[in-house]
């Protein structure tokens, strides 16, 4: 998904629910990194739910969702989710990256997609810890679209238990390691 991409998205799914979206999954990254390098552009949805009424997901995954015919046109779409399907660390609310898009027809007003800022993303990415997290959270790294001191720092405002924070900061390391090894 580009950029370009997912203002379409967040104009689709604010036209559906007529709100704000908060964008939550992978594509997040390119609120911060519009031009972010394509191993982390692989998936074809973006992850969004509306900023004031997040049950309202439903209605964006029925509309413009997997298998809708918006995603048939496309080759892409988004997948309403909820706030809990994510891992973040406190305070992710105030670091929101907005992606203003103009509204189509009218093209006078604007909806706001607004995408978790990157190291919050990471973040959640190795919180849900699957292969394909870490391989974007190295990519992520290798890039240097985030910091490791950044990381570190906010791995302790994550609401996760004790033990959760150590291996999360045990891979972040492991990553970095094999990194170095490369360089």
């Amino acid at each position: 998904m580009t950029r370009e991409e997912l203002e379409h998205v967040i104009r689709a799914a604010a036209d559906v629910v007529r709100d704000d979206l908060i964008v939550i999954g992978s594509q997040a990254i390119l609120g911060q990194y519009p031009d972010a390098p394509a191993s982390l552009l692989v998936s074809q949805e973006a992850d969004v739910f509306p900023r004031s009424d997040p049950a309202a997901a439903i209605e964006i995954d029925g509309a413009i969702g997997d298998g809708s015919q918006f995603h048939d046109t496309w080759g892409y779409y988004a997948h309403g989710v909820g706030p809990e399907t994510v891992t973040l660390p406190h305070g992710w609310q105030e670091r929101l990256v907005p992606v203003r898009v103009p509204e189509l027809p009218k093209g006078e007003t604007h909806v706001t997609g607004w995408c978790i800022e990157a190291h919050d993303l990471i973040l959640s990415k190795c919180v849900a810890g699957r292969e394909r997290d870490w391989d974007y959270v190295e990519d992520a790294i290798a890039h240097e679209l985030v910091r490791l001191d950044v990381l570190r720092a906010r791995v302790l405002d994550l609401p996760i238990e004790r033990g959760e924070r150590v291996r999360v900061i045990d891979m972040l390391e492991g990553i970095v390691g094999r990194l170095e090894k490369r360089r």
